[in-house]
């Protein structure tokens, strides 16, 4: 069942978000407020759900740090940016 949830929040992230935060408070235990999940639904979404993995996990530190900083750069389209590639070939 995790590995479902995963690749769900791969594929859609923001679907993911909405079910964690109807189904369970894995978000609102992440964040003390609510600005900041609903700012990063809207703009960072694999990144706000990469910091709930890690404030489960620990903190910052370690892997949940890799998969952080990896959910960041795939929002701000460092990482994965075949969309862009594949305008320019057709």
């Amino acid at each position: 069942m995790p590995c479902l949830v995963a690749l769900l929040a791969l594929a859609a992230p923001r679907v993911a978000i909405v079910l964690l935060v109807i189904f369970s408070d894995y978000i609102g235990n992440a964040y003390d407020g609510k600005l900041l999940p609903f700012l990063g639904f809207l703009f960072l979404p694999l990144t706000t759900l990469a910091y709930a993995y890690a404030q489960h996990s620990g903190g910052l530190s370690g892997l949940p740090l890799v998969l952080f900083v990896v959910a960041l750069l795939m929002d701000l389209g460092i990482i994965g940016n075949a969309d862009k590639q594949r305008r320019k070939q057709g």
